[in-house]
């Protein structure tokens, strides 16, 4: 591996078209092509507006970062119609963090200043805080998440910020930000199932001994104990956690040197950036880093399983909840009513948890259908990746929530869950098992006297 690392610093990890290039070390960092951004005083607040607004109306179109060889700017139509702003900035955090372990590394390779890399670091601090206290404008003009930070740092320190983009392709930095965006969501997730576990647990331990009618084909089948029932519970949503760290630990490889597919022939440090981020190596072919997205396809796998399993839970409880069981009471607090039936107590909630297990089954079918007939290797498509996946984690943590919610406000009704045991028959199996213990012994006593009957 130390072999791999050091040889890593002075040819491209890839192996690619791009090795072709020149591998000289850079001798002025200042000489590589700069972001199509116009440069402003770094000290040059940010003036962030809507592409919308009468303002920008009013200005000449900004230079995309791409724009180079176009004469003409696009349309407003497709303008609006390309944008991924209004989703993808929720990766804001990540591809921030991603700039930053890029930036510190193209300074230790010598691509560009470490006094510039100062000035992209203290940029980059300022503007995250501007957004997590709300005085950040997204512009759609600006088309994604890395092309608004990108220009806003432009406007913020000026030249330092045209370097940034060295050595990267949006292919690979958005699939940057996207794993790590990833692998936050499953911790979140997994915390949320733990949650849900401690609290199923605890609702067994409260109602130790108390037996259940069990069902088969919905048909009362033989006596369980509640402890044993809610466990069942437990133990799916634990194989829930396993599928999660499974994919966590698969889709932990950074894609980061891929630039748009081919690598690039200037002498950076992959090893550098995937250690910074926490991955666990780079990976191994630039082609794959930035056209698949198996990754997120076994996440939502992942969160359709989790829903299934909640949607049982919540079927079962709303059963439970109805006067033709009654084994259960929910709190007013998870309760609603009717606006017409003042009688009405109805167990909403996990009803919403049945309910919602159907966009979470949906998102990943988004995605499947998606992926399925892509040629190697980016396609604008591939943007369309980030909406399922996003809806599919807040649907899937806000149901994990909820059943949690709903697990510590429900009461077990003993005295109904006692009458209901002695109809359908439920000690029908255990007779039979009774019945054939007895028939063997039987059995057994018989040919005892038999042979002591021929012993001498």
């Amino acid at each position: 591996m130390e072999s791999l690392r050091s040889s890593s610093l002075q040819t491209p990890f890839f192996f690619s078209q791009s090795t072709v290039l020149s591998n000289k070390s850079v001798s002025n960092p200042r000489t590589i092509s700069p972001l199509m951004h116009r440069a402003k005083s770094r000290f040059e607040p940010l003036r962030c507006t809507t592409s919308h607004s009468s303002e920008t109306e009013a200005k000449p179109k900004e230079t995309k970062l791409w724009g180079g060889r176009f004469e003409d700017s696009v349309t407003d139509i497709v303008e609006k119609f390309t944008e991924s702003i209004s989703f993808d900035k929720q990766l804001y955090k990540h591809d921030i963090m991603g700039s930053k372990a890029h930036a510190s590394m193209l300074a230790e390779q010598g691509l560009i200043s470490f006094s510039d890399r100062d000035s992209i670091l203290k940029g980059l601090d300022e503007i995250e805080r501007r957004i997590e206290a709300g005085e950040f404008v997204w512009r759609t003009d600006r088309e994604d998440v890395h092309m608004n930070i990108e220009a806003a740092l432009t406007d913020l320190v000026g030249e330092p910020a045209k370097k940034l983009h060295t050595a990267r392709s949006r292919n690979d930095q958005v699939l940057t930000d996207f794993r790590l965006w990833c692998r936050d969501a499953i911790d979140r997730i997994i915390s949320s199932i733990r949650h849900l576990q401690v609290a199923l647990v605890k609702l067994a331990l409260n109602n130790e001994g108390l037996i259940i009618p069990g069902y088969t084909h919905l048909q009362r089948a033989q006596p369980v104990l509640l402890q044993h029932l809610l466990l069942a519970y437990v133990e799916q949503l634990d194989r829930d956690a396993g599928r999660l760290l499974d994919c966590r630990a698969r889709l932990n490889f950074c894609p980061l040197g891929a630039c748009a597919l081919a690598g690039t022939g200037l002498p950076i440090d992959r090893f550098m950036t995937s250690e910074a981020l926490g991955f666990t190596a780079p990976m191994r072919n630039s082609i794959d880093a930035v056209s698949d997205r198996d990754f997120v396809l076994e996440f939502l796998s992942a969160n359709s399983i989790i829903a299934v399993h909640l949607s049982r839970i919540g079927e079962e409880w709303v059963l439970w909840a109805s006067e033709e069981f009654g084994f259960i009471t929910p709190s007013d607090s998870v309760s609603t009513g009717s606006s017409i039936m003042p009688q009405k107590k109805n167990p909403d909630p996990m009803e919403l948890v049945r309910g919602k297990s159907a966009r979470v089954i949906g998102d990943l079918v988004t995605l499947l259908t998606l992926c399925k007939g892509l040629p190697l290797a980016y396609n604008r498509d591939l943007q369309e990746d980030k909406e399922p996946t996003f809806d599919s984690v807040k649907t899937i943590t806000g149901m994990l929530e909820v059943s949690a919610e709903f697990a510590q406000n429900i009461t077990f009704n003993d005295k109904r869950i006692q009458k209901a045991l002695p109809a359908g028959y439920l000690d029908a199996t255990t007779l039979a098992d009774y019945l054939v213990k007895k028939a063997r012994y039987f059995v057994f006593l018989n040919f005892s006297v038999f042979f002591k009957i021929l012993s001498p």
